[in-house]
Order: structure tokens, then sequence, then C-alpha cells
């Protein structure tokens, strides 16, 4: 169906065949569930050392889980709790190096140890956040959080 040469070069030149990955498998898609859904999929196939990826989507002002590769999750986030609340309440993206001193962590999975959590705006429409967790501390760096956000740039008006 699709296939992807993603660069195992630098972070900019993967982060630079994400995007064009993910443009080709959402570009004309108006399922917003599919495309969250393979999103994840390219996340937690292309990122190294994630043990979740995937969204929590803005229904009647909180997070609701949405898509996602990893173990079971939280289902619901209330606005400004744990890292996904404060993304989403503040709007603005949350790279913790370690979770366990993020005050009021929801820890859906004991082995996440560093987060990346996105907030995925169309316009000013918070339509949810991109979530990322690893088992190793201080996975994410500012490249990361750069490179993701322009994937949820890319992203926001096909959900």
């Amino acid at each position: 169906m699709y296939t992807f040469d993603i660069a195992a070069g630098s972070k900019q030149e993967l982060y630079r065949d994400l995007h064009a990955a993910l443009d080709a498998l959402t570009a004309g898609e108006p399922d917003a569930i599919a495309n969250m859904a393979n999103a994840a999929a390219l996340i937690a196939q292309y990122l190294p050392d994630l043990n979740w990826s995937g969204f929590y989507r803005m229904i009647d002002g909180e997070l609701v889980l949405g898509p996602f590769q990893g173990k079971a999750a939280c289902i619901r986030i209330p606005l400004g709790k744990g890292v996904c609340g404060t993304a989403a309440a503040e709007r603005r993206t949350q790279l913790v190096e370690d979770v366990h001193a993020f005050p009021g962590h929801i820890a859906c999975d004991a082995a996440s140890r560093s987060e990346l959590v996105v907030p995925i705006l169309d316009g000013e429409r918070l339509v949810g956040v991109l979530d990322l967790d690893s088992p190793a501390p201080a996975r994410f760096d500012a490249e990361d959080a750069r490179g993701c956000e322009a994937l949820m740039a890319l992203l926001a008006p096909r959900l």
C-alpha cells in the first residue's frame, strides 16, 4: 500500500521524512480517527525508544483517549492534570525529562520515564494532544519537540 524510505541519518532528516510520510498517509482522508491511527503507527514505527505513541482527543472539555500504539492507557484526563492535561490547558508543548519529577504526573505505564506532549491546534480550536512516552530518561529534546510540532501542524486540519 505505502512504502516509506525513512532516513536513518540525522534527527532533522528523520523528521523531514516522517513529515513526508504522514502527508502521504493522510492527504485527502477526511476521517480523523483513521488519520490519528496512521500517525500513531507511523511515529511508533520510526521514532526509537518509545513505549507509547498516541492521541488524546478534546471532547466536551476533557481529553479522551484516541488511537494509539502501546499498552492500555488512561481513558479520560481533565484539563490541567498530568502532562497531557497541562499541555492542553496551556496550549504549549511539554517536554518532560523525568516524569516522576512532574507534579501531578499520571502514570498509565510505570515503565515510562520521559514524555513529550504536543497540543494539536487547528487555528484556535484545540483538537487534542499527541502523547509520546519513553522508558528512557530524557529521551526527548528540543529537536523532537520541533519535529512533532511540525507533524501536528500538518495533521491538525485533517482531524
